[in-house]
């Protein structure tokens, strides 16, 4: 339509060209003019606009077009783009909404359980109280009675002696063995009422377990949700604040040793307090003996262990996979007693084997220097080499050797001695590494003499010592 109306307007502009012509040369020439100047020739224009200008004109206006819907087309992408990101950030919104009425509703239901616990406690120390006033009372009565059937064994003697008639010693024999009888029956009650208050305080313990176990798996199921609604956001290897929890700082299990002892089987993420530490979060492995905490573990290589001494101190990794715990953290275990760390290694073959140790590990001012005494296991002992030797990475070299920087030859943090030909931290190589300086690069454990042990998984925990650990 646009078209033909600009066809319509160059029409009209060269019809009405030649009446202008036409026009001028109705007016008649002066002679004067005539003779001087000689009479022009009008061209002669077209009465329609040329075919080329028409076809130029068209092709601006069809690429015009075509500009126009494309420019509609990438605006209703953009909007669609738009909607789609509202779309997921309402259903996020939502989520987020149903995740925090639900920690809601579980804070009411354990308020409720905590004031019911707290009134049956009430009720069972008045029962307490009760009871121990009866046994009171029943002891006063014993200590009565037994000092009338002392008086009636003096009499009976006095009575023996002036030849007492038969009918009076028949009476006098019946009443003791009734006496006896009240004694006997006294203490039988007397017994079962120790029986039921030790029955009563074993109760009462129980309840107490109840209340700290429901407070701990409440913030347990709190800080789950909270991890799996926005784990990306969360760092799982920052200091929980206490106080922020709600609860008290003997609430929290001080290992994993100590979460098993608290009824927890499953093996999975929980949150730890060692004396002289913030909380933080763990990975527990349960098994039918105890939990340990695993503080190392490579399966897939997804993380990159050639970090620096500050992440090494602090943790890195992710606790599912594969991860690294962190000095600061694993040396806060270590200060509640006695551990025994445990080495569980696979190689390319599917072969496992393991090692385990008495350690200890010192503190940050002698830069986590290591103590290791060979403990059992199936592996060759190369951990004693480690002995002594403080932690070094990349950029943090306390080698004994300062000629040379292992860690950075070697990659990943460990504790070297002298470039030593084991480091569970190394690069995760695939399959087995060819040559003398990709062997020491990648994750490896070899003893004093004979080739390297090239691995394809590691994992590394610590458990309390038992009293048999110790006495070996």
């Amino acid at each position: 339509m646009k078209v033909f109306f600009l066809l319509l307007v160059l029409t009209s502009s060269t019809v009405a060209a030649p009446l202008e012509a036409s026009g001028r040369q109705e007016h008649p020439t002066l002679p004067s003019q005539a003779s001087t100047i000689a009479p022009i020739q009008p061209e002669p224009r077209s009465r329609f606009a040329m075919l080329d200008d028409v076809r130029l004109l068209a092709n601006g206006l069809l690429q015009l077009g075509q500009s126009l819907r494309e420019f509609v087309h990438k605006t209703k992408a953009q909007i669609n783009d738009i909607f789609q990101k509202l779309n997921i950030f309402d259903r996020s919104f939502y989520q987020l909404s149903v995740v925090t009425s639900e920690i809601k509703e579980e804070e009411e239901e354990l308020k409720k359980t905590t004031s019911y616990l707290k009134a049956n406690n009430e009720e069972i120390k008045n029962l307490s109280l009760e009871i121990n006033s009866k046994i009171n009372n029943i002891l006063q009565e014993r200590t009565q009675l037994q000092s009338k059937v002392g008086n009636l064994e003096e009499r009976l003697k006095g009575l023996s002696q002036s030849m007492v008639p038969a009918d009076q010693l028949s009476e006098i024999t019946s009443l003791k063995e009734v006496i006896e009888a009240q004694d006997k029956t006294i203490g039988n009650l007397l017994k079962a009422v120790k029986e039921q208050h030790d029955q009563l305080d074993y109760q009462k313990i129980k309840i107490k377990n109840l209340e700290e176990k429901l407070s701990y798996e409440s913030f347990q199921d709190t800080a789950d949700k909270l991890m799996d609604s926005d784990y990306e956001t969360l760092d799982m290897f920052e200091y929980l604040k206490g106080n922020s929890t709600g609860l008290e700082t003997s609430d929290f299990p001080m290992d994993c040793t100590d979460v098993f002892n608290k009824g927890e089987t499953n093996s999975g993420v929980y949150v730890i307090k060692p004396n002289q530490s913030e909380p933080f979060n763990v990975f527990c492995e349960m098994s039918s003996e105890g939990g340990s905490t695993v503080i190392q573990r490579r399966v897939d290589g997804s993380v990159d262990f050639d970090q620096t001494w500050e992440k090494y101190e602090k943790g890195f990794g992710d606790l599912e996979k594969d991860f690294w715990l962190g000095l600061k953290k694993i040396h806060s275990i270590t200060q509640e007693g006695v551990y025994i760390l445990r080495v569980d290694l696979e190689d390319w073959k599917e072969e496992k084997h393991w090692a385990e140790y008495r350690f200890s590990l010192e503190g940050p001012s002698k830069d986590y220097s290591l103590r290791v005494s060979h403990f059992s296991g199936d592996l060759p002992d190369t951990m004693a080499n480690c002995t002594g030797m403080r932690f070094a990475t990349k950029d943090r070299n306390t080698d004994s050797n300062q000629n040379s920087n292992c860690a950075r030859s070697s990659t990943g943090g460990w504790w070297l001695n002298a470039c030593g030909e084991t480091n569970l931290n190394a690069r995760h190589v695939w399959l087995r590494p060819k040559g003398r300086l990709m062997r020491r690069k990648g994750i490896h454990w070899r003893p004093t003499t004979g080739s390297s042990y090239s691995l394809k998984m590691t994992k590394i925990s610590i458990r309390q010592a038992s009293t048999a650990d110790i006495s070996n």
